[in-house]
C-alpha cells in the first residue's frame, strides 16, 4: 500500500453579488507540500453565470481566472506573485477575498503519489 500524502485545497468561486452570497465554483486549487505540488483547474461556465448577473463581463471574469493557474505554476510570466515559493503562492491564492472572485476555506485531503489525480477528482466532485 503507498504511503498516503497529506494535501490542502480550496475552491474557486465566483460571487457575482457578493452582498448576496450567492456563487459558482469554478475552480480548485491543491497544495501537496510532500511532492512539492501546486496547481490549479478553472472552468467558468458562463451560461450560469450569465443567469446570476446578466451585466458582468464574463470575459473580464475569465481573464481573472486564467491568471490563477498561471499562478499557481510560477514563474516570471506570472508575475511578482509568480516569483514566490509554492507555500507562498498558496497562501495568497487562497487567502480571504470580498472580492466577485472568492475561494472557500482551506480544506485538507489524502492522496497516494498522484496529486493531480486528486485534483482532478475535486473538480469533477465540486465543480462540474
Amino acid at each position: 500500500m503507498p504511503e498516503l500524502k497529506s494535501f490542502d485545497y480550496a475552491v474557486v468561486r465566483v460571487v457575482p453579488r457578493v452582498k448576496r452570497g450567492e456563487f459558482i465554483n469554478v475552480g480548485v486549487i491543491l497544495f501537496c507540500r510532500p511532492l512539492r505540488f501546486l496547481d490549479a483547474r478553472i472552468r467558468l461556465d458562463t451560461e450560469r453565470l450569465a443567469g446570476m448577473a446578466l451585466d458582468i463581463d464574463a470575459a473580464e471574469v475569465q481573464a481573472y481566472l486564467d491568471l490563477i493557474p498561471r499562478i499557481a505554476a510560477g514563474g516570471p510570466e506570472a508575475g511578482p506573485i509568480g516569483q514566490l515559493d509554492q507555500p507562498e503562492r498558496f497562501r495568497w491564492l487562497v487567502s480571504p477575498r470580498s472580492t466577485a472572485i472568492q475561494v472557500s476555506p482551506v480544506h485538507c485531503g489524502l492522496c497516494d503519489d498522484d496529486p493531480q489525480a486528486a485534483l482532478d477528482n475535486l473538480f469533477e466532485r465540486l465543480v462540474t
